[in-house]
């Protein structure tokens, strides 16, 4: 175990936040994330209490770290050190149900995060325009989503770009504002929202479609291929992108084809062993999904969640959930 004190850390962790964003190799993020691993358990009372329970104090690379159960964000206050904290993100939620709570320390991370994921997928966003259906994350405050996607739409510098929540037959006329510029035209859409717009059988052929989530008990849930599909005939596009986000994630994967994920450098996804919590699978082979995320410094970069999926190489592809596990926005349906 690594003991460095408030100082040491200090300096290790400035040179943390620096580098996790340039790693280029394994190498690299084996070395980061064993740090944030050392630094956890020393500073993250809750992650420190879970490690001391498993026994598994000392991981020689990051496939060994113990992954903490996402549970513990509705129950526990998830962060290091002290309570100082710039935001605070909530999950949403289908009825009553108890809502995560992500205590970020530092938005900036956050911002670098899904800044420079969002470039590496989609180009830079002042050559975009962002049209957002987000009606119930909007309505339910302190989402993480909105808080991107806001961003985004800011990063833009385009008044075309805004959210979308109660005249959405406007978005024909904004896309195509936004084609008459020569931009990218983007669109973020909840999976129901999505559908309604879809079911009015509209042109957006030459726009960029990405679905962030489940039905949000607006409608029954379906497979994702169903959902796609609908879309795609719907809207006359010939691919739908989807995100891979949480709220007690500061990154973000995106699957730009036949829902293969792909993550950012910083971003890891294993697959455990559904017998085995602590058991790490092979490709191809079907278990609940674990992620790593470095950008997490100051909450936990190590959790593990209710999905279900499978893992190709730095690529995954997300299966369904758990059994009884809650319908969040995680990008996911049930199948």
């Amino acid at each position: 175990m690594y003991v460095y004190g408030s100082v040491g850390w200090y300096v290790i962790l400035m040179n943390i936040q620096e580098r996790i964003f340039h790693i280029s190799s394994e190498e690299e993020f084996n070395q980061s994330a064993l740090e944030l691993f050392h630094y956890q358990v020393e500073n993250n009372p809750v992650y420190s209490e879970y490690v001391l329970l498993t026994g598994r104090e000392n991981p020689r690379n990051y496939r060994e770290i113990p992954f903490l159960p996402i549970e513990f964000f509705k129950s526990k206050k998830i962060l290091t050190e002290n309570d100082n904290f710039e935001v605070l993100f909530k999950s949403s939620g289908t009825t009553a149900q108890t809502r995560s709570l992500h205590y970020v320390k530092e938005k900036q991370l956050y911002i670098e995060s899904f800044t420079r994921t969002f470039k590496h997928f989609f180009g830079d966003p002042k050559e975009c325009v962002i049209l957002a259906l987000l009606p119930n994350y909007v309505e339910q405050g302190n989402s993480s989503l909105v808080f991107m996607v806001d961003h985004l739409i800011r990063e833009t510098e385009n008044s075309i770009s805004r959210f979308i929540l109660d005249e959405p037959d406007s978005i024909v006329d904004l896309y195509h504002l936004g084609l008459s510029q020569k931009k990218k035209v983007i669109i973020f859409g909840v999976s129901y929202a999505l559908l309604e717009l879809a079911e009015k059988q509209i042109d957006l052929s030459k726009a960029f479609i990405i679905e962030t989530g489940g039905m949000k008990g607006r409608r029954s849930e379906i497979t994702k291929e169903e959902l796609h599909q609908i879309l795609k005939t719907g809207l006359g596009v010939y691919q739908i992108y989807s995100e891979y986000g949480m709220t007690e994630l500061l990154s973000q994967g995106y699957s730009m084809k036949d829902q293969i994920f792909e993550t950012p450098p910083w971003m890891r996804i294993l697959c455990r062993d559904m017998n085995d919590p602590f058991g790490i699978l092979e490709d191809d082979k079907t278990g609940g999904i674990n992620v790593i995320d470095l950008a997490n410094i100051y909450s936990c970069p190590f959790i593990s969640t209710q999905d279900l999926g499978k893992t190709y190489g730095n690529q995954f592809k997300i299966m369904g959930r758990f059994d009884q596990a809650d319908i969040r926005g995680c990008n996911l349906m049930v199948e």
